[in-house]
């Protein structure tokens, strides 16, 4: 049995958004290649597959915990389209038209309709604060989106980072019911999987778009080969080892908090290498910061669910971190 080090956990949720906020802006590098969405997200998820593929084969139980039902394949497929295929692809898009922070907070606002869904599809009691997070969650974002000016803000990129966001909302509740069934690694590796297939299939039926010659160039300076690497390594198979890891050691609902990092590290990183086009006005960063801790009081908001067990009853908490982070 493992022993609890709150500490250790900390700093591997710490260590994980910093890794994701960074893929942000190795993420942007690639897009400016050249490179489109839905190629780096082939590229993110294929390779993803293979490295979780081997660790699910090398760790204990090894190749059995890969075993699939016919039952067992509804899940996997929805659960890799919603949270592996889409998410990143409309990821993508949106920093590829707005600065790096502002596309990842739009997505951030996805813990938020899953308290919404837990409070009205599922009933779940919650706290008063679950309206007052969402309250400044809205103002929040009103405040990043500047409303009451001119709208700088390119409208598909808003687009897609809210439509990531639901679609991310979707993940979560479905990764809920996933992590019943399987453990995190064989769920997440399969995941990738349907995700590679959906990129593929993707990528046949647009034929002509998107050529592979930017993997070959330079992004800031750096081989977009390289950068493609760290999307793949430091970027999504790290991190997640990193989430998981920590629910080992803190509650879900303190990695969820501590994990808002990630919007503030990826806002700075972009900042200081991409220049001035990432830079945010004192309302946006003020706005952010309101959005942020409008999830942070959503999340806490839901009261704990009694489930019964063959002595007693005891009280369950249930967080969206449940589930793997899909890894932006």
């Amino acid at each position: 049995m493992t022993t609890r080090n709150p500490a250790l956990g900390v700093i591997m949720v710490l260590s994980a958004s910093a890794l994701f906020a960074v893929n942000g802006t190795v993420s942007k590098l690639v897009l400016r290649a050249g490179i489109e969405a839905p190629q780096l997200t082939l590229i993110r998820a294929a390779g993803a597959f293979a490295g979780l593929l081997l660790l699910s084969v090398l760790l204990r139980p090894g190749v059995r915990r890969l075993r699939v039902t016919l039952r067992d394949l509804p899940l996997l497929i929805g659960f890799g389209l919603a949270g592996f295929f889409l998410t990143p692809m409309l990821y993508f898009v949106a920093i590829s038209r707005l600065p790096v922070g502002i596309g990842l907070l739009f997505e951030y606002t996805a813990p938020l309709l899953v308290a919404l869904w837990a409070r009205f599809g599922q009933h779940q009691r919650a706290r008063p604060r679950l309206w007052f997070g969402l309250a400044a969650s809205l103002a929040g974002l009103a405040c990043v989106a500047e409303i009451w000016g001119s709208l700088n803000l390119d409208g598909v990129g808003v687009l897609a980072g809210l439509m990531a966001a639901v679609v991310l909302a979707c993940y979560y509740v479905l990764g809920a019911r996933g992590v019943q069934q399987r453990d995190t690694l064989s769920l997440t590796t399969w995941a990738f999987g349907a995700s590679a297939v959906a990129g593929l299939l993707t990528r046949a039926v647009t034929t002509g778009s998107g050529g592979w010659e930017p993997l070959g160039e330079r992004s800031g300076g750096v081989p977009v080969l390289l950068l493609c690497a760290y999307v793949v390594v430091l970027g999504s198979i790290a991190p997640f080892l990193l989430v998981s890891g920590a629910l080992r050691h803190l509650p879900a609902t303190s990695v969820s908090i501590l994990g808002m990092a990630e919007p503030v590290i990826a806002s700075i990183v972009a900042w200081l290498t991409l220049g001035t086009t990432e830079s945010l006005t004192p309302i946006q960063i003020t706005g952010g910061l309101v959005v942020l801790a409008g999830v942070a009081l959503a999340e806490t908001a839901r009261l704990p669910t009694p489930l019964p067990t063959p002595d007693h009853r005891v009280d369950h908490e249930v967080s969206y971190l449940e589930t793997p982070d899909p890894a932006r």
